[in-house]
């Protein structure tokens, strides 16, 4: 079992650990799923999750904020126990986040339908040119009577494919670079819309290259103002970067419980791996890594519930520290396995393929650093 004494710190209430307590049942009789049909498999996670009530969590109700303690619980203890269901999850947030922070009645009606796991949401903002570098956005946006015309290609897109809406990101040219961005609502079914590629990576997930050919959307299609798209991604990605955090923190309590159950184990010659004190500095270092993580964690989630306007500087510091320091309790806790910690189907070798994708989205190590060198420096 996991370490929860963290959810006596100050930094939650009594709701958060109601919240927490229902989750823990509710995944110890449902998780892990059968990861062989991976699209299946999230079309059947974001159902139960919706069915179970834990996807209201995922998009604010109209007149009220998101609760991002909610959120980086919900998302360290899916992780913890299969980071597919955590992926399933994270998605109906971030790829609503824009209308759950900016949409309108009218938008607010789809986020009704991912709350509930009627349908599901993506996220599109890469593109083959512009990964981190969001300003290099080139998808173009052109007016035409009504409405816009959108051309152009996202790749790496989550949930590409199986989505019935995404949020997409695409140049209006009201200003250079940054400023000349908008974001639209983008119903999969749209004329001219296509997946041109379903992308196949380390931990598989649902993950595509998108093209638009033309794709015409309505006026009410636009979330904000024309030119607001770099702002309304930026406010998004403050309050989802430290649930990315939150899931790396979930994978790196499972990597430690299951090394500690390891290194207790007999051994044939007498005594367990846990005797040796090169061991129990390992697992000092790893429980060290963990703790700090789920400080800088639910520190930014509680500063952003706590009515700061942008959490930037903390919500970088705790997607980069977590995602890292798990990144090292995991391989950790693989070499504390030894030969077993590399075959395929054991807990730490799936962790090990789980992590490494949370180190690049959502703003990648080396732009969290740059992010909080600025305000250091500012």
């Amino acid at each position: 079992m996991a370490d929860r004494s963290f959810l006596d710190w100050p930094f939650f209430e009594t709701r958060h650990r109601e919240l927490s307590a229902a989750l823990e049942d509710w995944c110890a009789a449902h998780l892990p799923v059968d990861h062989g049909d991976v699209d299946a498999a999230c079309r059947g996670l974001v159902a139960a999750l919706g069915q179970a009530g834990f996807l209201r969590h995922s998009g604010a109700a109209e007149g009220e904020a998101l609760d991002v303690r909610s959120l980086c619980l919900i998302r360290e203890t899916l992780a913890r126990h299969d980071p597919l269901a955590d992926f399933a999850f994270a998605m109906q947030g971030l790829g609503m986040g824009a209308v759950s922070l900016f949409g309108t009645p009218g938008q607010r009606e789809w986020l009704d339908r991912t709350r509930t796991g009627r349908a599901i949401s993506a996220f599109a903002l890469t593109e083959p040119g512009a990964g981190s570098d969001v300003a290099s956005t080139a998808t173009l946006a052109e007016r035409t009577p009504g409405g816009w015309r959108l051309t152009g290609e996202k790749t790496y897109i989550s949930n590409g494919g199986i989505a019935d809406i995404y949020v997409i990101f695409a140049r209006t040219g009201e200003a250079p670079g940054a400023r000349g961005l908008s974001a639209f609502l983008m119903p999969a079914d749209c004329a001219g819309l296509s997946v041109a590629e379903r992308i196949e990576v380390i931990a598989p997930h649902p993950l595509a290259r998108l093209k638009l050919d033309g794709v015409v959307l309505p006026d009410a299609a636009l979330i904000g103002r024309p030119g607001e798209g770099f702002k309304i991604a930026m406010s998004v990605l403050d309050v989802f970067r430290p649930t990315v955090g939150a899931a790396a923190l979930g994978m790196a309590r499972r990597a430690l419980d299951e090394a500690l159950a390891r290194v207790h184990r007999p051994r044939a010659g007498g005594g367990a791996l846990a005797d040796h004190q090169i061991v129990q500095g390992h697992l000092a270092d790893m429980a060290v890594r963990v703790d700090a993580a789920a400080l800088l964690v639910y520190r930014a989630a509680w500063t952003k519930d706590m009515g700061a306007p942008r959490v930037t500087r903390e919500a970088a510091m705790a997607k980069l520290y977590a995602t890292e320091a798990a990144q090292e309790v995991i391989d950790a806790a693989l070499q504390l396995h030894g030969g077993d910690g590399v075959r395929h189907g054991t807990a730490v070798e799936a962790l090990y393929r789980d992590i490494r994708a949370l180190r690049i989205y959502e703003g990648a190590s080396d732009v969290q650093r740059v992010v909080i060198a600025r305000s250091v420096l500012g």
